[in-house]
């Protein structure tokens, strides 16, 4: 019984073996699905050449185009006049902003004049009997002559005769004594040279003031500059008179210039060129930090993109029949985001965004997008 019994579980045993064989060698035979292949989308733009603006960005603070520095030529006490002398203090065209004490001064010019007068004066008689024909200008002059007013011009002389007799008196050289210490009386007032306000102030009433001493700073409101500095690459594409947006850095004000001049040199030291912008605005100040978009060209036959897409500096992505590919473009113009390209045929359709993963002979489905072209602010060139 006992035999019986293990030839019976021998048997099941093998038999089992072998079922369960035939389960694994069946479970290797099967064969795996394939893995569904995923196509990326992709967006796309078909590519039209048109002309596109280039606009160069540029920074810079507001100057008074016009300004003057305050200089004394003369030394005295400042002599309190109608205004203060304070900044933001307003002045019209040729009223005196500061007035030196001149009576020490004054006193030598009557003197010098009263010796002009003495001298003329004291040829009159000679001139009624060897020069009659002059002696009646002469003493039309000696007449018509006040010492409280400027010294009028010298009588015009005829004759060498008249010119010897006249010099040999040292009427010439008095005269222009006496003018030169008129002129220099002049430099005791200082006048506003056109409208404007002062902006800096160095002296006060009742300062003595020393010859060439700085006395202050006075602008013109009205018309302001702003220096930028561009690449010599666009010292050819900027014209005078060129107009030119402007704005604060809040970007809430706007304003309008022109290119009023061009420097003529390039900075050895940047390879820069200077460019002035002349802004009129009642609402601007001297030192007002302003961005402005300079109209530099249009580039024709070209497109722009986005600069992510510009790979190894020449190359781009294009779509031909759902597969991508590569090609060699030339680009134009740089911005912080965008780029230029020329030397696209029109109808290549190109990417429109990046996107990771991309290469040569990937199968993707496009995905057409509108895109519209706007003005590229450009900061460098290549």
């Amino acid at each position: 019984m006992r035999k019986l019994i293990l030839a019976i579980l021998g048997v099941l045993f093998i038999t089992g073996a072998i079922y369960g064989a035939k389960m694994i060698i069946n479970s290797k035979s099967k064969t795996r699905k394939a893995p569904s292949k995923v196509i990326k989308t992709v967006f796309v733009d078909t590519v039209k050449n048109t002309s596109i603006p280039i606009i160069i960005p540029a920074n810079g603070n507001l100057v008074a185009k016009r300004r003057v520095e305050i200089y004394s030529e003369v030394q005295g006490i400042f002599k309190p006049g109608s205004k203060l002398f304070k900044p933001g203090e307003k002045y019209q065209k040729n009223e005196a902003f500061i007035s030196i004490n001149d009576t020490e001064y004054y006193a030598n010019v009557q003197l010098a004049k009263s010796n002009l007068y003495n001298s003329i004066a004291a040829v009159l008689a000679d001139l009624r009997l060897d020069f009659p024909e002059v002696f009646l200008k002469w003493e039309a002059y000696l007449k018509s002559y006040d010492l409280n007013k400027p010294t009028p011009k010298l009588p015009k002389m005829v004759s060498e005769k008249e010119n010897y007799f006249i010099t040999g008196r040292s009427i010439v050289s008095n005269y222009y004594t006496v003018k030169n210490l008129e002129q220099r009386l002049s430099k005791y007032t200082i006048s506003a040279p056109f409208k404007g306000i002062l902006t800096e102030a160095l002296v006060t009433e009742g300062t003595l003031i020393r010859s060439n001493q700085k006395l202050g700073e006075f602008i013109d409101p009205s018309v302001y500059e702003m220096e930028v500095s561009l690449s010599k690459t666009f010292a050819s594409l900027l014209d005078v008179g060129e107009t030119v947006e402007l704005n604060n850095l809040e970007h809430t004000k706007k304003y309008s210039g022109i290119v009023s001049r061009v420097n003529g040199s390039i900075n050895s030291a940047t390879q820069t060129i200077a460019v002035y912008i002349e802004i009129k605005n009642s609402s601007l100040k001297e030192g007002m930090y302003l961005e402005a978009n300079l109209n530099a060209k249009k580039e024709k036959n070209a497109i722009e993109i986005n600069r992510g897409l510009l790979l190894d500096e020449n190359k781009i992505f294009i779509i031909r029949d759902s597969v991508l590919d590569m090609i060699d473009v030339k680009p134009v113009y740089f911005s912080d985001t965008k780029v230029v390209l020329k030397d696209i045929p029109d109808g290549t359709i190109i990417l429109s965004s990046p996107f990771p993963g991309a290469y040569v002979g990937m199968i993707v489905k496009p995905l057409q997008v509108q895109k519209e072209n706007t003005p590229l602010k450009s900061n460098k060139t290549k």
